[in-house]
């Protein structure tokens, strides 16, 4: 493998910056509202399973005693 030079790298560098499409504002507000809605939901989700299996293991540990 050739080696490059460290200002050749940073050519290297700046050249692929330059072809990074930067996400608009807008585009970045909504990604960032879906992912605080997508981890309410699963928040509220594992919530409610989380009670569902407290009631079950109750349930279960009651029958034994």
């Amino acid at each position: 493998m050739a080696k490059t030079s460290p200002l050749e790298f940073m050519r290297q560098v700046q050249a692929e910056t330059k072809k990074v499409v930067w996400p608009t504002r807008r585009e970045t507000i909504m990604t960032a509202v879906m992912v605080f809605i997508m981890a309410s939901l699963l928040g509220v989700f594992f919530f409610g399973v989380d009670h569902a299996f407290d009631a079950i293991v109750r349930f279960l540990l009651s029958l034994a005693s």
